[in-house]
């Protein structure tokens, strides 16, 4: 093969290209007449032999091998005289060294956040308009870097040039103005769209030692990136290059990668709008374009307070909004804003703020979409054809869950309370609580099939009632217990409670989110926490010495505790129950770890608080203090269940899971919408217990019984959703009290109780559903306390539902529990509905078990307190002349 082919020029103007190491002859040699004329794809001008360097417009060579050795940098020793390549006509050609052949760079990997790139080898473009040592230096410089290199001698070809192949870098003559102007080439380039992630470089004469440096600021405004003084060493050019590769060029493609992000952006179907951390508007994409009728010139560079806002919205919510993406937080809820018509629409947003450099926040992310819950928001998703609103509106309209049942019967209880409080009356009383045992209304399927079988073995064989015995096993230890529920007799009241207390969601919309800041890291340098008991000021531990009593006054300690009284109540009840020594833990680390949980309960919820939880806490206490439920459990049980009363309400947002569960919280998510409430209050409390040292009250006991003891825990505080209410109550009733009742019924021996509750001991399922039976009566035990206690229950749970009642209106969510509206609620019908379907046959079950004769005569008097309110139609909590009084 021939070396590449060169052109020559004739004294008289005529061009040849022509293999060198061929003779010329007709047929090899291509003459092209004076004017402008076609070669290879490159426009010619034949001029004179002197003005040979501006006559190829641009071109790209490549030393052919047999050129001979690359030459070496001036000034190193044993350089040759400098060799000029042969130049290629072929405009594709790339610079290879002419002694090794060397390779094109490969392909580099960027990265640029999760997204992977690869960067093609680099191209550079050299216009120079005469050919000297110094456009030999880069052009050496990039056959060395591998870059790919084209040359162009006039404004028009270099132009030209670029547009082709949009060089990643151009390197610019600026040493002399005789042949074009190098600002004016720069602005041309500048001008065209591709030079958007160009890197432009311009050569500027050497200074000498007695001239001053020059200002940049002419080549920066002309559009020039860097400048380079004039030096032909391959190596200062191939430096300059590299660097450039490194820096502009890498960070240029990384920036046009940019273009892909946008476009998804802007194709996308969720409006999204970024703003700077001054909530100056940066960019919207076309779905928030289309949303808020606006046009995205109208909003960029406006800060978010110059837009109009929505009246719909609460007073803090921008407060709120602030508080949580200020310290990096998402926020994500409903929230109302206006259309550039005025028309306010409804949104679920999302703000996501991004971490810049020096870990600041440095803009903020807004997803939003239109929620189709009215009417302007469903013309708007019906506008945009790819806004999928199906369902929404079917669960938006849906009703008022139904309680498909109220129970047909509830006992007289006012019956109760014409009876004297002497013994022999409480006893017979205690026997009619264990009859309604057995003609209780709210059976279940299951129920109905064990009592039959319970009337078959009466006149069976041995082995049939045998085999039956052992059917009722099964039966009695599987999941079969919920109630079927009648479709009488239905009250608001009791439809409400059900639907705001037994179901998890029932009417959720999707794609709303309700946000409650967790009370994680709160300072505790605040409370006035005792060393021990015996510490505890004089006020405080005169009002401790009757804890045992059920008529103990909560909400004196409360006061007197600063609305703390979880710690002081702890540490006696657990020194009473010997908890410390039973996990082998010290009381400073009991107390500690008392406090921590007792941080994590709201004050601001009205009933959900440390109080409520002391108050479970207190009660939970009375029952193990019963003689049939201490005989019934281990110390362990006892343990677990005083610890569950204690964290069984932890960082309670004041909202049922209903509420939580239609807002599509982060915790409905988390916990699929079951027992959301109940499985973060466990999953909080452990994760507490074992945050800190300090506060490690398991820390010492042996992994078997720790897991033993969790598993315990766990199951009480889970108990406590009442989705699962009547599971549980007649689990009891059938496994607890009906063969408690019969053996009763065949002995007459005063000695039989303590058999009985040794036989509980010896079938660790009944345990388990003593300790859940207790803990729900201890959990909803209001109504069984002393009137004046009962009321001040009463009117705190009544204005936490009616909270969640305004904030499911001002969110748009279904209500729950309609009922509990303030402005029309009556508090005495709704604890009328709740003792009737709730309080009073799981009170009788606990109580034909446990013994409470005291419970029973308060439930009697509150309901009676109740009921007369209710016939007068009145909806406080008192009447007239006690609130005279």
């Amino acid at each position: 093969m021939g070396c590449a082919p060169s052109i020559h020029v004739s004294q008289s103007g005529v061009v040849y290209c022509r293999d060198s190491d061929e003779s010329s002859s007709p047929h090899q040699t291509a003459a092209v007449s004076q004017g402008a004329a076609a070669l290879h794809g490159l426009f010619v001008k034949t001029e004179a032999a002197d003005s040979i360097p501006a006559v190829l417009a641009y071109r790209s060579r490549q030393p052919p091998p047999c050129a001979g050795p690359r030459r070496k940098e001036r000034g190193q020793p044993g350089a040759p005289a400098r060799t000029r390549a042969p130049r290629c006509c072929g405009t594709e050609a790339e610079t290879q060294s002419s002694s090794t052949g060397r390779q094109q760079a490969s392909a580099t990997e960027v990265q640029i956040g999760p997204m992977r790139l690869t960067q093609d080898p680099i191209q550079v473009l050299l216009i120079f308009a005469k050919e000297d040592n110094q456009s030999d230096g880069f052009w050496w410089a990039c056959d060395r870097a591998g870059y790919k290199c084209s040359i162009a001698r006039t404004p028009e070809s270099a132009l030209e040039c670029f547009l082709d192949k949009q060089q990643e870098i151009i390197v610019i003559d600026h040493r002399n103005s005789r042949y074009f102007d190098g600002e004016d080439m720069c602005r041309s380039i500048r001008a065209t769209k591709p030079s958007e992630h160009t890197v432009i470089l311009a050569v500027v004469p050497r200074i000498s030692a007695d001239q001053d440096e020059t200002s940049v600021l002419p080549l920066l405004n002309a559009g020039f990136d860097r400048r380079f003084m004039e030096n032909s060493s391959i190596t200062a050019c191939y430096n300059e290059l590299i660097q450039i590769e490194h820096g502009e060029v890498r960070s240029q493609f990384k920036l046009r990668a940019c273009n892909a992000v946008f476009t998804a952006l802007d194709h996308c179907q969720e409006a999204i709008e970024i703003t700077s951390e001054d909530h100056v508007v940066q960019y919207v994409n076309s779905a928030f374009e289309r949303m808020m009728g606006y046009h995205k010139g109208e909003l960029i560079g406006k800060e978010l307070t110059e837009i109009p806002k929505s009246v719909k919205n609460c007073a803090d919510l921008s407060d709120t909004i602030n508080a949580f993406i200020k310290k990096g937080k998402e926020w994500q809820g409903v929230y109302y804003t206006n259309r550039k018509s005025g028309d306010s629409i409804q949104q679920h947003v999302r703000i996501t703020p991004v971490i810049g450099q020096g870990g600041k926040i440095r803009h903020f992310v807004s997803l939003k979409r239109l929620r189709c819950t009215n009417e302007n928001n469903k013309q708007l998703c019906k506008s945009h054809h790819d806004n999928k609103c199906t369902g929404d509106n079917s669960q938006s309209e849906s009703h008022s869950f139904k309680c498909k049942n109220r129970r047909k019967d509830s006992v007289d209880v006012k019956s109760i309370t014409s009876q004297s409080s002497d013994a022999p009356s409480l006893q017979t009383r205690r026997n009619s609580s264990m009859a309604r045992i057995h003609s209780m209304t709210i059976e279940a399927p299951i129920t109905k099939v064990i009592n039959i079988i319970n009337a078959a073995q009466e006149n069976s064989p041995i082995t049939v009632a045998e085999a039956l015995d052992r059917v009722l096993e099964i039966l009695r230890t599987t999941e079969l217990y919920s109630p079927q529920l009648g479709t009488k007799d239905e009250d608001p009241h009791t439809s409400d409670l059900v639907g705001g207390l037994m179901t998890d969601g029932l009417r959720r919309l999707s794609g709303n989110e309700y946000m409650f800041s967790k009370n994680m890291n709160l300072s505790h340098s605040h409370l006035s926490v005792p060393n021990t008991i015996n510490d505890v000021p004089p006020c405080i531990a005169q009002l401790l010495d009757n804890e045992e009593s059920w008529d103990f006054n909560i909400f004196e300690l409360e006061a007197v505790t600063n609305k703390r009284p979880l710690v002081y109540l702890g540490l006696k009840v657990f020194g009473r129950f010997g908890v410390s020594e039973f996990l082998n833990c010290s009381e400073a680390t009991l107390r500690a770890w008392l406090q921590v949980i007792e941080a994590n309960y709201h004050s601001s919820n009205s009933y959900h608080n440390s109080t409520h939880a002391a108050d479970v806490l207190h009660a939970t206490a009375f029952f193990l203090g019963k003689e049939r439920v201490k005989g019934s459990l281990d110390h362990l049980d006892e343990v677990a269940a005083l610890i569950a009363a204690t964290v069984h309400d932890v960082d309670h947002p004041g909202r049922t899971n209903s509420f939580l569960c239609n807002a599509g919280s982060e915790l409905a998510v988390l916990y699929n919408d079951t027992a959301v409430l109940e499985s973060h209050h466990t999953a909080l409390a452990f994760q507490l217990t074992a945050k800190d040292s300090k506060c490690n009250i398991f820390k010492n006991i042996d992994r078997n019984h720790y897991r033993t003891l969790r598993q315990a825990i766990i199951d009480m505080v889970l108990a406590t959703e009442m989705t699962k209410h009547f599971e549980h109550v007649n689990k009891f009733v059938n496994s607890i009290n009906k063969p408690m009742a019969s053996e009763e019924t065949s002995s007459h021996s005063e000695g039989s109780d303590c058999e009985r509750t040794a036989n509980i001991k010896n079938f660790p399922d009944n345990q388990t559903l003593i300790k859940r039976m207790m803990i729900k009566c201890a959990d909803v035990a209001n109504p069984c306390r002393p009137l004046e206690l009962c009321i001040e229950w009463a009117g705190r749970i009544s204005e936490e539902y009616f909270a969640q009642t305004d904030e499911e209106k001002r969110q748009g969510l279904p209500v729950v529990m309609p009922v509990f509206d303030r402005n029309t609620c009556s508090i005495p019908k709704s604890q009328i509905s709740f003792i009737d379907y709730f309080i009073t046959d799981m009170f009788d079950a606990w109580d034909a078990f446990a013994h409470l004769p005291v419970l029973m005569q308060h439930l009697a008097n509150n309901y009676k307190h109740w009921k007369t309110l209710d016939e007068l139609k009145c909806k406080s909590l008192r009447l007239p002349s006690e609130n005279n009084n």
